[in-house]
């Protein structure tokens, strides 16, 4: 049996990320048993197999007991999922209130009726593609043909796909595994309004992580934006970039996307972060070649400008909106 522990973390007063506690977090699900697996910046997977054999307990009642000790421990609540294996641990997860357990016993009953975008790993195209073709939940998807569904997305995300839909994940937990994403937040004194002020908060995000990467000859696939709202809910999105990069500018913008597309005009925002996912070398990654003079000098300067914090400190160079 697989945990996902999703943890309520807040922004630090400072702005810095939600993710301080995490290793704690990862520390106290470690007294249970080794096989753990830190999910930046606020989850966690825990295989307690061998854990409700030693212990004589059901998931439920391990999570409860792990509820409780964070809660005494860190003053931090909890939703966890749990379920046969990971894709199940983390959708149940998702369903879960905060303070609350959510154990999945029959696969086939919980993901029946699911929007087939609920589906992990289920981008915004693909959603859309599969419910042209009539496959809009997920136990649709499950139930039609194999060929059919590698025909309409691809012979290898085909099976994938299927295979979720049926309820079956082969990936395992893995701990200590090395981390696929890095992350940013930025907490605003008062719940903001303004939408200058978001943008420069993601401005400061991106040339945040678009260092980091660089500094680490990394790229990233995608970026997964968080707004968390004056009642403490939050909406979050994912786009995927055109190719891997760490250019701070396309980092920034596909920002800026997502963040226009939220329609926020009237929104009380507390706090803006921003993941990059989906981590690679890169040496292994492909760069479009661009014949626009603004864009090899805009890299030539980033490289400057890294070279310049690094040397002096990361406030060495800052973009122009956010030196005021």
């Amino acid at each position: 049996m697989i945990l996902y522990v999703r943890f309520r973390l807040e922004p630090t007063p400072e702005g810095g990320g939600t993710d301080a506690l995490l290793p704690q977090l990862v520390g106290l699900l470690g007294q249970f048993t080794p096989v753990v697996q830190a999910i930046p910046p606020d989850a966690a997977l825990a295989d307690v197999r061998g854990a409700v054999r030693y212990f004589g307990r059901g998931p439920a009642e391990l999570a409860a007991v792990i509820r409780v000790r964070a809660l005494a421990l860190y003053g931090v609540d909890c939703a966890i999922g749990a379920g046969p294996n990971p894709l199940l641990a983390r959708m149940a997860a998702r369903d879960a209130a905060p303070g609350t357990t959510l154990v999945v016993t029959d696969a086939e009953a919980f993901l029946r009726d699911k929007p087939v975008a609920e589906l992990h790993g289920v981008g915004t195209a693909t959603a859309r593609m599969l419910c042209s073709y009539g496959l809009d939940s997920i136990g649709r998807l499950a139930a039609a043909p194999l060929a059919v569904v590698q025909r309409i997305v691809g012979a290898r995300a085909g099976r994938e796909l299927w295979e979720r839909a049926q309820g079956t994940d082969r990936t395992a937990v893995v701990p200590n595994a090395a981390s696929r994403s890095v992350a940013g937040e930025r907490t605003f004194d008062r719940d903001e309004l303004d939408q200058e002020r978001h943008r420069r908060a993601l401005l400061s995000l991106a040339g945040e992580l678009g260092a980091r990467m660089r500094g680490e000859d990394q790229v990233c696939r995608s970026l997964t934006l968080t707004v968390r709202y004056a009642d403490r809910s939050s909406t979050t999105r994912t786009r995927t970039l055109r190719e891997p990069t760490a250019h701070s500018v396309e980092l920034a913008a596909t920002a800026y996307a997502m963040h226009e597309a939220l329609g926020l005009q009237r929104a009380r925002v507390r706090a803006i972060g921003l993941r990059a996912e989906g981590l690679t070398s890169a040496e292994k990654a492909a760069h479009q070649l661009s014949f626009d003079p603004a864009d090899d000098k805009a890299r030539r300067i980033e490289a400057v400008a890294d070279k310049a914090r690094a040397k002096f400190g990361p406030g060495a160079i800052v973009p122009g909106s956010l030196a005021a």
